[in-house]
């Protein structure tokens, strides 16, 4: 696994010539984020070795390479899904690159049902914790050191200061932000009512197919993260009805422009803490000088 995280992000730094510290995973039909951003350059998934292709409508399938507000990110255009037949630690692949290019904040959103009553159709909800019930975590298996520890702590997977800024953004626009816990599953099939009941039992607002994966590997590297869904269905009883994929991405597309609003403004005025400096003299390039300085000088 190292090897290959090694060679994909030496070839993306070689590509792109990023140091963005930013990277941003956009969810179903929120790719208009992409409007915002100053880009740079791209790179397409199948271009980028190692790297799993998106199967999905409405997940582009590319990096992007740019700047919003003046801050350098990196934007996945097109996430993976468990449903698509890829293993926990492929569909998490893109995430340990990621970290390994510099990144060390992520940004994540999704689009989801709502179980909580007090929840309508196009409302944004800020993630402040989730549950798993993949079935799965992508951290079994042998665990690499140079990566993170064994036993990571999850009590704190979504970052409370960028959670109080998202909120200071929409008290300044006069726009209404849910807060709530996010329950993943593998799908692909949406709920059933006793399923939405299940989960609403067990305390989530939202259950969706994506994002948990990705921040349980994100932590488990020590990034900083946040969490953003919309809700694009209800699975409250007696407010469920079929929906499909497109209607999914028709009310998302619609409550887009909230979610894009709080992630540009968090990305501009947000000063990133993390000034990493070592500098290992025996690297003999840019890639690999950054694989040392980002995981070395955490764990060496």
């Amino acid at each position: 696994m190292l090897s290959k995280i090694r060679e994909t992000a030496n070839f993306i730094l070689e590509q792109s010539k990023t140091e963005a510290r930013i990277g941003i995973i956009l969810g179903t039909g929120l790719g208009g984020l992409v409007q915002e951003i100053n880009i740079k350059s791209t790179l397409e998934y199948d271009a980028i070795p190692n790297f799993p292709t998106s199967t999905v409508e409405g997940h582009h399938g590319r990096l992007i390479f740019g700047t919003i507000g003046g801050k350098e990110v990196v934007a996945m255009q097109g996430r993976f899904h468990y449903y698509e037949g890829y293993s926990m630690q492929e569909l998490t692949f893109p995430v340990r690159v990621m970290k390994c290019i510099g990144i060390d904040t992520l940004l994540v959103s999704n689009a989801s049902g709502g179980l909580n009553p007090d929840f309508v159709v196009g409302d944004v909800m800020i993630i402040d914790d989730h549950i798993n019930m993949f079935g799965n975590n992508p951290l079994m298996g042998k665990n690499y050191d140079e990566l993170g520890p064994r036993f990571p702590d999850m009590s704190q997977c979504y970052s409370k200061d960028l959670i109080d800024r998202a909120f200071s953004i929409a008290q300044r626009h006069n726009i209404t932000l849910k807060r709530g816990v996010y329950v993943g599953t593998s799908g692909p099939t949406f709920e059933t009512p006793a399923e939405y009941k299940m989960f609403r039992i067990l305390g989530a607002d939202v259950v969706g197919m994506s994002t948990v994966p990705e921040v349980i590997v994100a932590r488990h590297m020590n990034m900083t993260c946040f969490g953003v869904s919309i809700v694009t269905d209800s699975g409250v009883p007696g407010e469920i009805v079929e929906v499909s994929h497109k209607e999914v991405q028709e009310v998302a597309a619609k409550a887009e422009p909230t979610m894009t609003l709080v992630i540009k403004e968090l990305v501009g005025p947000y000063s990133f803490l993390c000034n990493v400096q070592y500098i290992n003299p025996s690297c003999p390039g840019k890639g690999d000088f950054l694989f040392q300085r980002n995981w070395h000088a955490q764990y060496k």
